[in-house]
């Protein structure tokens, strides 16, 4: 243990400062504990999106694993979105061995080239300008057949705005098709309810998606347009939460996944990425049966979404290294680390938070606990498993094992996600139920706390649309995160609090300061 006193800290994911106070559940919700906090202790407020994650601009939405990165490391490093620009822009992605290999696999067998990814501008998990520059670029290499698999997105951008990118997508593929070339949406449906699951929550998702994408089953239109327009008319649901349908006509799909074609993942965020990737790229393969039909084919990813596994074994673009993170310098100087989440963000808490790592530093030194999340719609039960969590947190509290532990409450992230107001609001109350319980634990066992947010969410539930219409909204805000400093003995003044100059990078550097270890130069600067 060091010689300083413990550091406790809380992630509030999707928990920010409303600027336009439209839709805002966490001032809606009742929180004595949080305004308390704000009221009579040191704190300021942190930038969450944009520059200060590594995005390409201030337009882009932050998101939990950019968050947790730089939480994490306590430095920016380009990311997503950013990261494939550069790779694009540089020619390195048209120049790599991947990308070679997968043109040259369809020309060799002429084949064909398929693009599987989330249909959307939101720079979250992709972006569908990076899928109409590598359809162009593959049609200019001799790529003759494309078959575009589109997942709808209604969460990181306007929740029924799906019909937008279905036209621009169709309008690229009708600018480019010709007699040497064939280009067109063969599959698709709600990112919520195939193919994009993560952390092995509901693999029946991507068992969906494989039959949807690979093997060509489903309720079949004659159009994405169409699929789009009538599922919603029947359903009444949201982008996210469409059910999959397959473009064919006569009963034959339009694109259908066989042997010796190239498939190419084209979101660049790893979390709902790497399940499809296990399902094509390991051989042994067991989550769910994917019914006799596995064709061999060339698969590759946008990144390389867990580098720790090798998935996928074949990608566009290098990932950052991400090094000197804060659980790398804990355990150089001989500090314990505790982490805790339920399964929805436990790999923000340590892959995330461990600059994209699955394997610990230290196994005698990090020790981490994933909570089961609830695998229904979070609407129906918003506490989540808050109070499981903070059960938790209080017993690695009381154990007096560690120099620093850290959670994450999903709450205002996940059912913010929802669109649900309501529901939201009950969220946020229920973290601020769990910050309650560890403030009385933090003053029993003298430990600092810190609370904070990786992105905003909760905080922004409603906006105007192009109309000027007051609409849901499920996606993250743009706006700024709390950081709050609780102490029962010391008053830790926050550097220049209302300057509004801190982002999540500037946390890991307060921490370690708090603990009395010295910081490496890469770092930002501390807080305190």
């Amino acid at each position: 243990m060091s010689t300083k006193k413990p550091v406790v800290l809380v992630v509030m994911d999707g928990v920010g400062f409303s600027k336009s106070g439209i839709g805002d559940a966490v001032s809606e919700a009742n929180t004595p504990t949080l305004d308390m906090l704000l009221k009579e202790y040191p704190h300021t407020s942190l930038k969450a999106h944009g520059d200060a994650v590594g995005l390409p601009s201030d337009d882009d939405m932050g998101n939990s694993e950019v968050g947790h990165n730089a939480l994490g490391c306590g430095q920016i490093y380009s990311q997503g979105a950013k990261l494939v620009n550069e790779s694009i822009e540089s020619g390195k992605m048209f120049g790599s061995d991947t990308w070679k290999s997968l043109v040259s696999n369809v020309m060799e067998n002429k084949s064909v080239m398929h693009f599987i990814g989330l249909l959307s501008d939101g720079n979250v998990h992709s972006n569908i300008s990076h899928l109409k520059i590598m359809i162009k670029r593959a049609k200019e290499e001799g790529v003759s057949k494309v078959r575009c698999h589109i997942l709808l997105d209604g969460r990181d951008v306007p929740a029924t705005s799906g019909m937008a990118y279905i036209e621009d997508l169709e309008n690229c593929l009708a600018s480019l098709n010709d007699e040497s070339f064939d280009g067109r949406i063969a599959s698709g449906g709600g990112r919520m309810k195939i193919t994009m699951d993560r952390y092995q929550a509901d693999w029946n998702m991507v068992k969906l998606g494989w039959d949807t994408h690979v093997k060509g089953e489903g309720r079949m239109f004659a159009t994405a347009a169409e699929a789009y327009t009538v599922l919603r008319e029947e359903t009444g649901a949201i982008d996210q939460d469409l059910p999959p349908f397959v473009i064919g006509e006569n009963g034959v799909p339009a694109g259908k996944i066989c042997d010796n074609d190239s498939v190419i993942l084209f979101n660049f965020r790893g979390d709902r990425a790497i399940e499809l990737s296990m399902a094509f790229d390991e051989p042994d393969f067991d989550k769910f049966d994917k019914g006799g039909y596995d064709p061999k084919v060339m698969y590759a990813g946008m990144l390389q979404y867990d580098g720790d596994l090798n998935l996928p074994k074949n990608y566009l673009v290098n990932p950052p290294e991400i090094t000197n993170t804060l659980s790398e310098v804990l355990v150089k100087n001989g500090l314990s680390s505790y982490a805790v989440s339920e399964t929805q963000k436990y790999g923000h808490v340590t892959y995330f938070w461990n600059g994209n790592k699955s394997e610990k530093f230290s196994e005698e030194l990090e020790t981490w606990n994933e909570i089961p999340s609830d695998r229904v719609s979070f609407d129906q039960r918003p506490w989540m498993k808050s109070a499981e969590v903070t059960d938790d947190m209080i017993a690695a509290i009381r154990s007096q094992k560690y120099d620093f532990i850290r959670c994450n409450y999903p709450n205002g992230d996940m059912v913010g996600h929802t669109g649900n107001m309501d529901a939201t609001i009950i969220g946020v109350e229920s973290v601020d139920l769990g910050l309650a319980r560890l403030i009385k634990v933090c003053e029993e066992y003298n430990c600092t706390l810190l609370v904070t947010a990786d992105h905003g969410n909760a905080d922004e539930m409603l906006e105007k649309n192009k109309k000027g219409e007051i609409a849901v909204r499920t996606a993250h805000s743009l706006n700024r995160v709390p950081f709050i400093i609780w102490d029962k003995e010391t008053r830790h003044e926050i550097i220049d609090a209302g300057s509004a100059k801190y982002g999540l990078a500037n946390v890991a550097p307060t921490v370690a300061k708090l603990l009395g270890i010295e910081a490496p130069e890469c770092w930002e600067d501390p807080m305190i």
